[in-house]
């Protein structure tokens, strides 16, 4: 076993596919597979799975990985210790539903790291996909929210891929309109209020169902409803087609307060918003930086933290 077979072990995983690897370690596809197939038959383990939608972490090469880079962690102090070399990069992966708060504390994050050098990464994508990604160890860290009518599905389908939720804070639901919309006035907002105004939801395709939905509540019926994937087209349909969203209620400046308002909801349903990690992997370095700043910006919107500890 060598270091570098380590660093191609970590690179395969970080890319998500052994083509995308080898060009990113200027490493041909065919030298690449001979050294993982050479590491694997002299550990007697099976790292990947290969199939024809691509390669995934088996049981033992996710356990693998967390070694690998620890060995590599170590590894990289020692050069830099003895050799002066630089230290390797810092990396850090998070998966989250649309919440803008997540954005803000990476933004944070990135300005509290002191490092020349690092590759972050964070992707605002469905709900099976931030799961999936966690599970497969692209990215260290997913956000999602757990309601009354979710939590037994998600929890089962966590616990069937070796996640681990940690409650971060729970959150009375709001209604995201426009500031022009005769509502905006209100204190509070019913289901029945909203029935004329377009109904807009984040797509999940087509494996998608009601327990994957990012909104905790939605109309019996709707006449007038536009699924989106992004959250600039969400902001822009509620301003410019007078619909609305159900979410948290955190705002931020990304919200662009002169147009949009959040009314609270006339419910009892509420959304605990947490993270989920992979219960065989250690977290790095950043992506505890990350957290720690998921959670001041949490509080700093008011909301009581639930202590993961």
């Amino acid at each position: 076993m060598t270091l570098l077979q380590l660093k191609y072990i970590v690179k395969i995983v970080e890319c998500g596919s052994m083509n995308e690897a080898s060009h990113a370690l200027y490493v041909s596809q065919p030298a690449l597979s001979s050294s993982v197939k050479e590491l694997e038959n002299e550990l007697g383990i099976e790292i990947f799975t290969r199939s024809s939608q691509g390669i995934a972490l088996t049981v033992d090469g996710a356990e693998f990985l967390t070694y690998a880079r620890q060995v590599l962690d170590q590894a990289d102090l020692l050069e830099e210790r003895y050799k002066h070399a630089k230290p390797r990069k810092q990396l850090c992966q998070v998966s989250t539903q649309h919440y803008m708060f997540a954005v803000e504390a990476f933004v944070e994050m990135i300005n509290s790291i002191k490092s020349d050098e690092y590759e972050f990464t964070i992707r605002e994508t469905r709900t099976r996909d931030i799961i999936n990604q966690v599970a497969n160890m692209q990215s260290e860290i997913g956000i999602i929210y757990l309601s009354d009518f979710n939590k037994n599905v998600i929890g089962k389908l966590l616990r069937e891929k070796h996640l681990e939720f940690h409650p971060l804070f729970r959150a009375p639901l709001h209604v995201f309109i426009s500031r022009d919309n005769p509502l905006a006035a209100k204190k509070i907002i019913t289901m029945e209020d909203l029935k004329p105004y377009p109904f807009i939801q984040y797509e999940q395709g087509e494996e998608g169902s009601f327990y994957f939905y990012e909104e905790a509540v939605w109309p019996e019926y709707s006449p007038k409803q536009i699924n989106v994937t992004d959250r600039a087209t969400i902001l822009n349909f509620i301003i410019g087609l007078n619909g609305y969203t159900v979410c948290t209620g955190i705002d931020n400046g990304d919200l662009n307060n002169e147009k949009i308002v959040t009314v609270p909801l006339d419910t009892d349903e509420t959304m605990l918003v947490g993270w989920i990690t992979n219960e065989r992997s250690k977290l790095s370095k950043a992506a505890e930086t990350y957290l720690t700043k998921l959670k001041s910006v949490v509080a700093d919107h008011g909301y009581k933290l639930i202590d993961w500890e």
